[in-house]
């Protein structure tokens, strides 16, 4: 056996000693090596029972590099005597457990970085475009004027009150979205709300009854992203736990909507409603309606239009289309931190508004049909046939963390200015597709979001990222782009030092006049749940997207 093969052969030996676990228990290890006793140190006068520490637990007292310390020290004492293939080995193998050791030592301060980065970026809240108001939980309180939405369970309107006005800074002008020379010769503009700041939701009760009681716990998905002090003395009264299912409720976040006011009130007849929506009117209003007289009302941000609304008119840019594709990912990655899944997440039900600069700015919205179960997370018992790829039985669930996120795979076809594969005429069954059937996306989707994607829309969840890995891999693309040219060799403790780099720099961004731009929300968002695994996973993910490529290319 030559020396530079006896050094692999140690190396080896010492890393596998490490990933099959055996350091943890130290008798195997002392089993490994009891021809070569290892002292480590000077022996006790004190004869100690043999009951309690015996000899050949000694190992658990020792640190991994002071166990790499006495075998390099042990393989300097054998070089004079002994096989030359075992004093090799010998000694490359407590050379392979120091650089083990040195590796432990990088872990440990990148995790300490991330945590004290991820500290910072958290007590740094999410403000309200709204100023704060303390009224408003009545429907005379709003001027309501018209229809801007209408879904399968509700009718929504613009509104306006004059306790709740936008923020000075807001810009309230007419947005162009100028097009670049290969998209769209059309500028599409959108008028900012300005005269109706608000926007008011009467859900559809057919029913739940007309009691308070009844439609909120009835309604209660609806109260998910509302903010603590949304209800008022009624809906304390009702939800709290003695008539019914209390759901979670979200902190605030820049892509998931805020429900500022929910309250129970009349059914009102609002502009459009007869020729609308008639059969779900009260038989006060509509002698043929079948609804209820009472309903429930949600008070929230007005928005320009729905992110269908936006790309049937425009073709976002390709840096655009990224950040657009990576907020939905920090939305969904948000409500999944809360043990809660969307379950409807479509184009209809995103809100879209720009930035100071023209970017568009996404909101997660409509929240009727969510899991936000307290008592089962994110999984469900499956006890009947209702999916076609699930097999049901006792004890058997469905897991939905990562469902949000394969429904923002198949959107960013629509963003990239594709039709939904899912949704288009004939398009794919989603309990039936395979993977080969996805149609390309344009050739100008940027390569890292084709990969995410595909990962994303992968059959098997178990091989699909998470959220939150798929948003690091997108702000890896953005903001690491130097250090992406070397993540196959980089060290921690070099990402670890990009990692501080970046965090100065959004710091010091944010006290510009950009610092509300979704750009530096997208930042602040990926710092405050920066996290040393899911940052390695997304990391593996975007070597594996270069070698691919580099395999097709060749």
């Amino acid at each position: 056996m030559s020396v530079k093969h006896a050094v692999s052969r140690g190396m080896e030996l010492g890393r596998s000693v490490f990933q099959l676990g055996l350091l943890k228990p130290a008798a195997r290890l002392a089993a490994k090596f009891r021809g070569e006793r290892l002292r480590v140190g000077p022996p006790s006068r004190t004869v100690q029972p043999q009951t309690f520490l015996p000899a050949r637990y000694r190992y658990y007292r020792m640190s991994l590099s002071g166990l790499a310390a006495q075998l390099q020290s042990g393989g300097f004492r054998r070089l004079v005597g002994g096989s030359p293939r075992n004093r090799v080995v010998f000694l490359a193998f407590g050379v392979g457990l120091g650089l083990i050791e040195q590796q432990f030592e990088d872990d440990r301060k990148s995790v300490a970085a991330c945590q004290q980065i991820q500290a910072l970026f958290k007590k740094k809240k999410f403000e309200t475009p709204l100023k704060s108001f303390v009224s408003g939980y009545k429907l005379e309180d709003y001027v309501i004027g018209k229809q801007i939405g209408k879904g399968c369970n509700a009718a929504v309107y613009e509104a306006a009150a004059p306790f709740a006005v936008p923020r000075e800074s807001e810009k309230c002008s007419l947005v162009e979205l100028k097009s670049n020379s290969n998209e769209q010769s059309a500028s599409p503009q959108f008028p900012y709300p300005t005269i109706y700041p608000l926007a008011v939701k009467m859900m559809w009760n057919m029913g739940a009854g007309s009691s308070s009681e009844a439609i909120l716990n009835s309604m209660s998905q609806e109260l998910v992203p509302a903010t603590p002090h949304a209800l008022k003395q009624e809906g304390e009264l009702s939800l709290n736990g003695h008539f019914g299912w209390v759901p979670k409720t979200v902190p605030a976040h820049p892509n998931v909507i805020r429900v500022y006011r929910a309250f129970t009130a009349d059914v009102a007849l609002l502009p459009g409603a007869v020729e609308e929506y008639p059969d779900v009117l009260p038989t006060r209003l509509n002698p043929m309606g079948v609804g209820n007289n009472r309903t429930l009302f949600l008070v929230m941000k007005n928005y320009p239009c729905t992110l269908r609304q936006y790309l049937q008119v425009c073709t976002p840019a390709r840096k655009d289309g990224t950040l657009m594709a990576l907020q939905l990912l920090e939305g969904v990655d948000h409500l999944c931190r809360q043990g809660i899944a969307h379950r409807d997440l479509k184009s209809d039900n995103i809100l879209l508004e720009f930035d100071s600069g023209g970017c568009p700015r996404l909101v997660i919205t409509d929240f009727g049909c969510c899991l936000a179960d307290k008592n089962c997370g994110l999984q469900l018992p499956y006890n009947g046939r209702w999916v076609a790829t699930a097999t049901p039985g006792p004890g058997v669930v469905i897991d939905y963390s990562k469902a949000d996120a394969w429904a923002v795979g198949s959107i960013c076809y629509e963003i990239f200015g594709e039709p939904n594969p899912f949704y288009c005429p004939h398009g794919l069954e989603g309990r039936s597709y395979q993977e080969t059937q996805l149609p390309t996306l344009p050739t100008n989707t940027p390569t890292d979001v084709q990969l995410v994607v595909r990962l994303l829309l992968r059959r098997n969840p178990k091989k699909r990222p998470s959220a939150r890995v798929a948003a690091n891999m997108l702000h890896l693309s953005l903001w690491g782009r130097r250090a992406l040219a070397t993540l196959d060799r980089a060290k921690l403790s070099e990402l670890a030092d990009w990692l501080l780099c970046q965090s100065a720099f959004v710091l010091l961004n944010g006290r510009g006049p950009s610092g509300s731009s979704v750009e530096a929300d997208l930042q602040r968002c990926f710092l405050s749940n920066i996290d040393l695994e899911d940052l390695r996973t997304a990391i593996g993910f975007l070597v594996y997207g270069q070698q691919l490529s580099s395999a097709v290319t060749l």
